[in-house]
């Protein structure tokens, strides 16, 4: 069971550390990419030894963060992990499993972590873990310099859509000006948000081909098979915001986005309006995630996994409906 901890315990714990190795989660994306680099950079700023290990590649998108990746070179003493809600969000490759099971400290911003960590600092209010970091980092004594902001920047940007998504906050734009102060945010958007390869693009083609609504169109989903990535040759980094799509359409309440992996498991992403929760859906099939935002893996077929999270979607809906009619 985890001890909650406030943050001058986690600021006190980490310059107390050294050997410092830092954990992200599978698939991995802006927010624990960006806050496990910025993190590192800031231990190493304090004359600590640390690195970052991920089980899948980092994707080429985020080549401009000075990420150092760990080698074995060390003995990792103390093990942090950044935007990890559940042990399950790990992954399997690098040996990461060895380190997984015995995390000293998780620092995350998901209201379901799991609270596998000895200790965890979880702030369910704030829009990412980058957010979270921009004012631990300058409590440990260390400086938010234009590289450990551009790091930054990448979580808080890509968590929030740029600012666009409800979990924005005035918190949120504090944090974003505090990062502003070093980081080139113009060119950084236009690398996250203005630019898609050819394959990015061929893949949402796929995606769009294959969109469905359901419950009255309330619902829409789209799904790639492990195949279509392939063909497509699409990072999966590229494929995170197809998320936001289906639920941007006129009238849709519930969207899904059901990506397939490797090993032929989906990973579906949930977003919803302001009826429905997104977290209610994914935590039923072992997911977890905010309540706008959520997400789930589950084993099968297309048609097992659809099935699975649509009577998710299903009883979700129901009771919004139900409450509405309460009122």
């Amino acid at each position: 069971m985890t001890q909650n901890v406030d943050r001058e315990t986690v600021v006190s714990r980490l310059l107390a550390a050294d050997d410092i190795l830092i954990l992200c989660h599978k698939n991995p994306d802006g927010d624990t990419i960006g806050s496990g680099t910025a993190l590192c950079l800031a231990l190493q700023q304090l004359g600590k030894n640390a690195a970052v290990l991920c089980s899948d590649p980092i994707p080429a998108m985020y080549d401009y963060m000075p990420i150092t990746v760990f080698d074995g070179s060390f003995s990792p003493a103390f093990v942090v992990a950044v935007d990890v809600a559940g042990i399950q969000l790990f992954g399997e490759r690098n040996n990461i499993r060895d380190y997984a099971e015995h995390v000293n400290l998780c620092i995350d911003h998901h209201g379901s972590n799991s609270g596998y960590a000895y200790e965890t600092l979880v702030d369910d209010h704030a829009a990412a873990a980058a957010e979270l970091l921009t004012t631990l980092i300058p409590e440990m004594g260390a400086k938010i310099t234009p590289e450990i902001a551009a790091c930054l920047y990448t979580g808080v940007a890509t968590d929030t859509g740029c600012f666009r998504f409800s979990n924005t906050t005035a918190e949120t734009h504090r944090a974003a000006a505090l990062i502003e102060a070093g980081a080139d945010v113009e060119k950084l958007n236009e690398r996250l948000f203005e630019s898609r390869s050819h394959a990015r693009v061929i893949a949402e083609r796929m995606a769009m081909e294959s969109l469905e609504f359901y419950y009255d169109d309330r619902c829409a989903l789209i799904c790639l098979t492990w195949d279509q990535i392939q063909a497509a040759g699409v990072a999966g980094a590229e494929l995170e915001d197809l998320t936001s799509l289906p639920r941007s359409i006129e009238g849709v309440e519930v969207g899904l986005t059901l990506r397939q992996q490797k090993d032929g498991s989906f990973k579906i992403s949930v977003r919803t309006g302001h009826d429905t929760n997104a977290c209610n859906i994914a935590r039923r099939l072992g997911g977890g995630g905010h309540p706008r935002a959520a997400g789930c893996e589950i084993s099968g077929n297309p048609d097992n996994a659809k099935h699975a999270i649509l009577e998710e979607v299903k009883k979700e809906l129901d009771r919004a409906d139900a409450e509405k009619e309460a009122q």
